[in-house]
């Protein structure tokens, strides 16, 4: 037994000083193309270790805390498999390793949603034969520290691989793929109903005063948190439920327990990073940190549905988690943001003009965002929301016309329009309000070849009332009779905009927006802990 403890202990340091690799890379994994890419792992204090890729060859020496990186000249897409071998006291060897374009997937629940959950599901998964296409699935987890490695493997894009991954990410991918004729790779790291504090770095997060007391609201729960206590309370608050279920079903025993009383929940304290995916900076720790610095051309997001109450907010909080990303990978790379698509949370659309509405003004964020940051843009998708599904099921068009901006801004491909229209300016002529946008395409119509629809007008007291709107040219014109010196104009300001069919020739739905600078109704709100509910929609007019 001696001996056996004698053996183990010279061969611990040997297995410390093995060659590593984080996950990210492994068998069939896509390597960007025509950049720099960096390769980098753990070794012995002092090691060398080299990387052989097709007819490159590259040497270093691991640094004081053993770790290395290794730097790739840039290479041509090649759709032909090969090894890469990373060498040191042991031998790596990844093989199927692919050279083409990688882009990362991320947001909430909609970039979650699995490709077995969109429409046409069964089809879409027999149909995926795909080899050049590979997909890395990122375990969710949430971290308070970042981390340096994750959970996930390479999978080709087949019919028994492609079900569970993001719908709109493989979509998007797909679309690429079909275009460009090159290989590419997905990284999806997303989690549903999270917010986008979640997926921003601690330092760019104590950065902006819209966070500070969001980020102060975090520390005093977690202060606050007594697990011991808290998990006492809900046992007690279970026990009290079993008693009633008890009483219940000696009343009613035809009704099912868990029919007749809500069963208590756990609690879930905030400072657990196990439990609680909403903590600021957890996602961007557990999901995003390992992933950097590996070459990617961009990013694809969507999420805001869990940070609609605090619109405004977003206006800084989305541009500022995407230029931490950029700022942590040192490459201002690509950024494509899916607009909130329409829904109508289980409501009739709202009958009355000028109702406040949440949904619309982190619409707006998203708008503004894509309008102001360098290599952005937005996929607008007012037109296949489902009214009473969060997640509308047409994953396929949402990734086309994701693919469609990269197609046009990142490979130069130009053609049909990439974006719906987004609003540019107004003129007030008169009675009336002219209106100006971007991507117009060939020209403006409506969908479905009638009058424009969902139009709003105010005047100076901010009574909004409904509009009558025609095209002409690349431009709107907006009045009511009852509006003589209008000075505003909104479009499609609702969660659920009732009839919104402004469209340019290309088929791609208009932005909703407002030519107003009135307060949001989010403004000010700033913290999770103090989020208003959202403003309900004015009960319709008998």
């Amino acid at each position: 037994m001696k001996r056996l403890y004698f053996c183990l202990f010279l061969l611990a340091p040997s297995l410390q000083a093995e060659v590593k690799l984080p996950a990210i890379f492994s068998d069939g994994m896509v390597l960007q193309q025509t950049q720099l890419v960096r390769i980098w792992g753990t070794a012995e204090v002092g090691e060398n270790v080299k990387a052989t890729f097709g007819e490159q060859s590259h040497s270093t020496i691991t640094d004081p805390t053993g770790k290395w990186s290794i730097t790739l000249n840039p290479m041509n897409a090649n759709a032909q498999p090969a090894d890469l071998v990373v060498a040191g006291k042991n031998t790596i060897t990844l093989k199927n390793v692919l050279v083409g374009e990688v882009w990362i997937c991320s947001g909430q629940s909609n970039m979650q949603w699995m490709v077995q959950q969109a429409g046409k599901a069964q089809e879409e998964i027999a149909a995926a034969n795909f080899p050049q296409i590979r997909m890395f699935n990122v375990e969710r987890r949430p971290s308070m520290t970042p981390e340096a490695d994750c959970k996930g493997v390479w999978k080709e894009a087949s019919s028994a691989n492609v079900g569970e991954f993001s719908a709109v990410g493989y979509f998007f991918g797909r679309h690429l793929h079909q275009v460009l004729k090159v290989p590419v790779g997905l990284i999806n790291t997303s989690w549903g109903g999270t917010r986008i504090e979640a997926w921003t770095s601690n330092q760019a997060l104590e950065e902006r005063p819209c966070a500070a007391e969001m980020l102060t609201d975090w520390k005093d729960a977690v202060a606050k948190w007594d697990g011991p206590k808290e998990l006492a309370a809900f046992d007690q608050r279970k026990a009290d439920w079993q008693a009633q279920v008890q009483k219940i079903d000696a009343d009613n025993a035809k009704l099912p327990a868990d029919k007749k009383l809500p069963k208590p929940q756990a609690p879930r304290p905030p400072d657990d990073p196990n439990k609680s995916q909403h903590h600021p900076s957890v996602l961007f720790n557990g999901m995003v940190a390992p992933l950097i610095p590996y070459a990617v051309k961009g990013a694809i997001w969507y999420q805001g549905e869990s940070n609609q109450r605090r619109a405004f907010q977003y206006q800084e909080l989305l541009p500022t988690m995407i230029n931490d990303w950029r700022k942590q990978w040192v490459d201002a790379f690509s950024f494509y943001i899916v607009q909130l698509a329409n829904f109508g949370n289980s409501k009739p659309a709202a009958k009355e003009a000028g109702v406040p509405d949440t949904w619309a003004e982190l619409q707006e964020a998203q708008t503004l965002t894509a309008q102001t940051l360098d290599k952005c843009g937005i996929a607008i998708i007012n037109d296949i929301g489902e009214q009473n599904d969060i997640h509308p099921k047409n994953k396929q068009e949402v990734g086309r016309r994701l693919a469609l901006l990269a197609l046009a801004q990142d490979y130069g491909k130009s053609g049909a329009e990439s974006c719906g229209p987004l609003y540019l300016s107004s003129v007030v002529q008169a009675d009336k309000i002219r209106v100006q946008f971007t991507h117009t395409g060939s020209g403006l119509k409506t969908r479905d070849g009638g009058e424009l629809k969902s139009f709003q007008i105010t005047g100076a007291d901010q009574k909004w009332v409904w509009a009558k709107a025609k095209v002409e040219g690349s431009e709107v014109v907006v009045w009511n009779e009852n509006v003589p010196q209008p000075i505003g104009v909104r479009y499609a300001w609702a969660s659920w905009p009732e009839g919104a069919n402004l469209i340019n020739a290309e088929g791609l739905p208009a932005s909703c927006f407002r030519t107003d600078d009135f307060l949001p109704s989010t403004l000010g709100v700033v913290s999770p802990f103090k989020e208003a509910a959202p403003a309900k929609p004015a009960p319709a007019k008998p």
